[in-house]
């Protein structure tokens, strides 16, 4: 780190402490040099994720986008905001841990899927039905009944 009074490029630790809620870190900082003191503040470094779409272009993913899907599923259902925001939070997670900087919608879609088909088949069903693009009644009725032979 570098002094900012003297561009020395060696100091020492004086003190640390949390900052922002522990999101940050701040030091007070010695040069070695000059013995001036200044402060530093450490923050952890976010890689943004990615979504690959079907048409192969990327953009970064965005919750807001993952969050309105899920509730236009849930719409007129018994599934409550939190649910949904717990719902979101574990996909977000999920996929900031297990898959490198990039994420497919397919994938996403599963995951998607995955926590709806726990918490209320009728928004699980509405959702696969736009995910999957479904041509006609005869896709939809596979999917139903699919759910219903897992069910049993």
């Amino acid at each position: 780190m570098k002094c900012p009074y003297c561009s020395f490029e060696e100091s020492k630790v004086v003190d640390s402490r949390s900052a922002d809620d522990g999101e940050r870190i701040r030091r007070r900082r010695e040069c070695l040099k000059c013995g001036k003191r200044f402060t530093t503040y450490e923050i952890i470094e976010n890689i943004p994720l990615y979504v690959v779409k079907r048409d192969k272009s990327r953009e970064v993913f965005d919750r807001n986008k993952l969050t309105a899907g899920i509730l236009r599923a849930c719409e007129k259902r018994p599934v409550s905001v939190e649910q949904v925001e717990e719902m979101v939070a574990d996909i977000e997670l999920t996929a900031q841990n297990g898959f490198e900087r990039e994420i497919t919608t397919e994938q996403i879609g599963e995951l998607v899927m995955e926590r709806l088909k726990k918490v209320d088949e009728v928004s699980y069903v509405r959702f696969a039905s736009v995910y999957r693009q479904f041509k006609d009644i005869n896709t939809f009725m596979e999917e139903l009944n699919k759910l219903l032979t897992e069910k049993k």
